[in-house]
């Protein structure tokens, strides 16, 4: 089975797939991970996103793979663990601007259905249901007021300790959504067959009740 879990940034995409793959025993598919890593190889490189031969020279050379480890996700960019490096509002921006190039997202969508091959999954991203798995068999789309996923990207930066301003923090998510919206290929959007949820008042655990008992549902026809 798959999960496909759609949504904008700080919706609680990540929380709900993580809970949702541990109580399953699926296999968790953070595809956002995987482009902030990618993100984070450019930045160090310092790739101008506008000369195309070498972001195709890049890309086509890095390696992504996402493994579990004691309940932890390690994030493995060409087999280095950067888990820790990429939730920066650097590497945030970065993914959000180089995943609008299509030899990005065609490498990602390679690499991501290879991981969908392995096993059940619960996939979460923002073209899951649309693009990458769209014969998923539940499709959730999360969504939240702006503000109040500002404040939740807010207080998990304060929390790493980050010297942060909430009306930049606001305005980039703003920016972001704006941007994964109106991208030319595989653009933020909800499946039709999807499942809407608003985050904004309810807690992480009716979240995850309400989607368990869609794919109990969606198990029980099959």
């Amino acid at each position: 089975m798959i999960i496909a879990i759609d949504g904008p940034s700080g919706a609680g995409k990540s929380t709900l797939a993580q809970r949702l793959a541990q109580e399953l025993g699926f296999i968790y598919l953070d595809t956002g991970a995987m482009y902030r890593a990618l993100a984070l190889k450019l930045l160090r490189q310092a790739v101008d996103l506008a000369d195309d031969a070498r972001v195709n020279e890049v890309v086509r050379q890095t390696a992504i793979d996402l493994r579990e480890n004691g309940g932890r996700l390690e994030v493995l960019l060409d087999g280095r663990d950067v888990a820790a490096e990429i939730r920066t509002p650097e590497v945030s921006q970065m993914a959000s601007k180089s995943s609008a190039l299509k030899v990005v997202r065609a490498r990602l969508l390679e690499l991501q259905r290879e991981m969908g091959r392995r096993g059940s999954v619960v996939a979460e991203g923002r073209d899951i249901g649309t693009v990458i798995f769209p014969e998923a068999e539940v499709k959730v789309f999360l969504d939240a007021s702006t503000r109040e996923r500002a404040r939740r990207r807010y207080q998990e930066l304060l929390a790493a300790g980050r010297a942060v301003d909430f009306a930049e923090t606001f305005r980039e998510m703003e920016e972001r959504d704006k941007r994964d919206s109106e991208r030319d290929i595989a653009p933020l959007r909800q499946a039709a067959d999807a499942v809407r949820v608003d985050t904004s008042s309810v807690d992480a655990e009716s979240v995850a009740a309400l989607v368990l008992d869609l794919v109990k549902k969606k198990a029980r026809e099959n």
